[in-house]
Formats: structure tokens, C-alpha cells, sequence
């Protein structure tokens, strides 16, 4: 098995278990108001990142068609003024499992053409 299958091999059992989670996920739990971190968030927010990450370059990447502005983040912004984020409404598991076969066709798209540099030591 070479390093591109590895890699792809692991992204196709993360989304996998994330796809599991979101499914079994109790609707009571989905956007619990107790919850800092709605279970919606963090699937998003993972989704937004394997999304990112398996782009060329930051400038490459164009967000999911469904995206909301500021929905990725789960803490205050990154760059001055550290403002907390403007979440709005949550996504449904219906759009998250959405966004996640749109992740899986990327990894399908992206992983083949992927230019894997490895240094052994």
C-alpha cells in the first residue's frame, strides 16, 4: 500500500465514524442549549477543516455551497479583534451529512493527484 492509499484509507474511516455519530446522534442532543459546543458545531466544524485541508492552497479553497459565514468557528476569531463568532442557526443532520458525502467525493477527487513529499529520516 503506498502513502496516498494510507492517507486516503484514513480520511474514507474518520468521516466514517464522524458519519456514524452524526446518525446515531439523539435529536435531544443535536443543538442542546446546555452544551458550549452543540454537537452540530463540532461536526461542522470538522467537516469545514477536512474540507480546507484537502485543498492545494488556503486560496484554493471555496467554501460548500451551504456554507454561513463564521458557522466553522468555535471560539473567538482567530485574527484581531478576537470577537466571539455569529453562529446563527444550526444545521440539520440532513445538511451535515450532506456536507460529509461532499467531503467524501473530495477526498475521492483530491487524493489521487495529491503530491505526497515524505522525508525519511
Amino acid at each position: 500500500m503506498n502513502i496516498k492509499e494510507v492517507i486516503t484509507s484514513q480520511y474514507f474511516a474518520s468521516l466514517e465514524m464522524l458519519k456514524q455519530a452524526v446518525v446515531k446522534c439523539p435529536a435531544s442532543l443535536w443543538n442542546d442549549p446546555a452544551d458550549k459546543n452543540k454537537f452540530w458545531h463540532i461536526a461542522y466544524h470538522a467537516l469545514f477543516y477536512t474540507h480546507l485541508y484537502l485543498q492545494p492552497s488556503e486560496q484554493d479553497f471555496e467554501p460548500w455551497a451551504k456554507h454561513r459565514e463564521q458557522s466553522q468557528l468555535m471560539g473567538p476569531r482567530p485574527r484581531p479583534a478576537h470577537q466571539e463568532p455569529e453562529i446563527g442557526e444550526p444545521y440539520s443532520k440532513e445538511e451535515v451529512l450532506e456536507y460529509l458525502e461532499f467531503c467524501q467525493k473530495q477526498v475521492s477527487e483530491t487524493m489521487p493527484s495529491l503530491e505526497c513529499v515524505l522525508k525519511v529520516m
